[in-house]
């Protein structure tokens, strides 16, 4: 199993101004739906920042975001260690496959890949 990026998540009421206050470190807007929207660095695009004003499929939204290249792998891995699974593993319409589960400090990581 690989890690491409870790993401953090913030969860806003204020989407465009916490974009433009970012704006002002480096980071610009490469997606978003509205509910969600990722900032990048433009020198390094796995530099990024989730900013979310909830989650539009998951019964709560996420503290962190990992990216991996075999997101099946590990929600086996978590189910067999007894993890709690709070979205299960499903496939997105904005074409990722992802779950949540909870880690041991109590944050909900958003586990996903990108759909081919």
């Amino acid at each position: 199993m690989s890690v491409r990026r870790v993401v953090p998540d913030i969860r806003t009421k204020a989407m465009e101004e916490s974009r433009d206050f970012y704006g002002l470190i480096g980071l610009e807007e490469v997606m978003n739906h509205g509910w969600v929207m990722t900032l990048a660095s433009p020198s390094n695009p796995t530099a990024q920042l989730t900013l979310a004003t909830h989650d539009a499929t998951a019964p709560v939204p996420a503290d962190l975001s990992i990216e991996v290249d075999d997101v099946d792998a590990v929600y086996t891995a978590m189910l067999e260690r007894g993890a709690e699974i709070v979205h299960s593993l499903r496939d997105e319409e904005w074409g990722v496959r992802r779950f949540f589960v909870r880690d041991p400090n109590g944050r909900v990581v958003n586990v996903v890949s990108h759909l081919h």
